[in-house]
């Protein structure tokens, strides 16, 4: 009996906090412009970049160069050969930049919270830290879910209006392919979500300092995205993808419990 009314004072909590958490968030301009980014930025970087292409002079050497622009609009949620190296235009301005996006989200929805006095009004009431943590990390994570579906909406857009090749065999995929590839990169949002959420905790009121960490941290993880979930994904990517996700939210998780027990909340 007493397990059966723990359980349920456990989920009431959630979903209290899960509520209010919702609310702040979606009354916060920052997530509609978020949004909006995510919207407007493919659209841009395909648009824009197909007047970019064809041949340059280099004029130190005087030999032509030829400038890499997208010709599939499936570039720019990935590529097919997973290369980790690559430097090139196509390799840089895709979705993955939504991961920094992400995490800048998660500093300054988190940072406004000690900034206002929220969090400390909110454990002079409630004592379980560990339902803040949780609640913060569904609610952001489902804020960062709709950013990639934005992406991907304003990618098909962008692409249309660019006039682009919708040819998923031209980029060495298939649509299951591409599928496992967006559910991985989502999933994958989660490690970043995590880690920017700790290192709010940490920074607190300092929004810089959460930022500096959260953008280093994502630039050493950046590289290993290409090769983690690639266009031509299986189920092995995915399942990679959503075990890692969900063990650095409950490692991070437990982590960020602690620094909130054991530090001030100023």
């Amino acid at each position: 009996m007493n397990a059966n009314t723990n359980n349920n004072g456990f989920v009431q909590r959630l979903k209290t906090m899960l509520k209010v958490d919702a609310r702040r968030m979606f009354t916060m301009p920052t997530v509609w412009i978020m949004f909006g980014v995510s919207l407007a930025l493919p659209i841009l970087i395909l648009v824009m970049t197909s007047f970019m292409g064809g041949t340059t002079v280099n004029p130190q050497t005087g030999a032509e160069e030829t400038v890499e622009t997208f010709t599939n609009v499936w570039q720019a949620i990935g590529s097919a050969s997973g290369n980790a190296m690559a430097m090139d235009l196509t390799s840089m301005c895709n979705i993955n930049l939504l991961y920094f996006l992400a995490a800048i989200f998660v500093c300054v929805f988190v940072g406004e919270d000690f900034r206002s006095g929220y969090v400390k009004n909110l454990f002079t009431v409630r004592s379980r830290k560990t339902d803040y943590v949780f609640s913060k990390t569904v609610v952001l994570f489902a804020a960062t879910v709709g950013m990639f579906v934005l992406y991907f909406v304003g990618a098909m857009i962008g692409g249309a209006i660019a006039n682009l090749s919708f040819d998923v065999a031209a980029v060495g995929a298939s649509v299951g392919g591409i599928v496992a590839c967006m559910v991985s990169k989502v999933f994958f949002a989660l490690v970043f979500v995590s880690i920017a959420l700790t290192l709010a905790t940490v920074g607190k009121q300092k929004l810089w300092l959460s930022l500096l960490g959260s953008l280093a941290a994502g630039m050493l993880l950046f590289t290993m995205i290409p090769m983690m979930m690639p266009l031509n994904s299986g189920a092995f990517n995915v399942i990679v993808c959503v075990a890692g996700g969900i063990l650095f939210a409950v490692v991070l998780g437990a982590v960020s419990d602690v620094i909130l027990n054991k530090t001030s909340l100023v």
